[in-house]
């Protein structure tokens, strides 16, 4: 069995619950909130898991891994089937993985909103322009690559999910959460509308699962 520390509005968890789904595991949810009591990721028994004190994490048997992009391709390999990254768009699918990952979601995540709260002193609405900026940057970005090379497929690099879909939907899946105007990335909202129709998609969405 495999254990996922995770945190269910963490888009970083969202997207590996979506990979474990999608390949048909078996799993147990192992709630941390990035929240309650200042944040259980602080806690020694959890940097034991993961030094850096982020979600998620994965346990299999005796084997511990992080980093949401690193734990989905490990699922591929050990589990190839259906694949997250198809031999022909594989490079074009990391692509778009890392654009979310290391240029959108790195700048607006918790950890950073709480840094520029309690270090740098922002304000509730500093924080929210920070937020709404970067953010909407990058799904902008990821719209005009989109229409770049043509995009007329069910999902973002054909008519299969791949690493860029699953990618997709949480930071989409954050958009909605905190308000942000979506009508100008119909070509994403789209991907994600066909997504939600797998169950793979649902049953990973943060309101199906156990708020901590």
């Amino acid at each position: 069995m495999l254990d996922l520390y995770d945190f269910h509005l963490s888009s970083a968890s969202h997207r590996v619950r979506i990979g474990l789904r999608l390949k048909g595991l078996d799993y147990r949810s192992l709630p941390t909130s990035l929240v309650k009591g200042g944040g259980q990721q602080h806690l020694p028994e959890y940097r034991s898991l993961n030094p850096q004190g982020m979600v998620p994490v994965l346990v299999d048997d005796e084997f511990i891994l992080s980093q949401s992009l690193a734990i989905l391709e490990y699922l591929d390999e050990l589990w190839p089937t259906p694949p997250f990254l198809p031999s022909e768009p594989a490079a074009r699918a990391r692509q778009f993985a890392q654009l979310i990952v290391s240029d959108i979601q790195s700048l607006t995540n918790l950890r950073v909103l709480a840094y520029l709260r309690t270090t740098l002193k922002a304000t509730d609405v500093q924080r929210s322009l920070w937020f709404r900026h970067w953010l909407l940057e990058g799904l902008d970005a990821l719209e005009l690559w989109l229409t770049a090379e043509g995009h007329v497929q069910h999902y973002a690099l054909g008519s299969a999910v791949t690493l860029a879909d699953i990618c997709l939907v949480p930071l989409i899946t954050s958009a909605r959460r905190f308000g942000l105007p979506l009508d100008d990335f119909p070509r994403l909202c789209t991907i994600e509308t066909q997504c939600m129709e797998l169950d793979a998609f649902r049953l990973a969405h943060p309101d199906q699962q156990t708020s901590e």
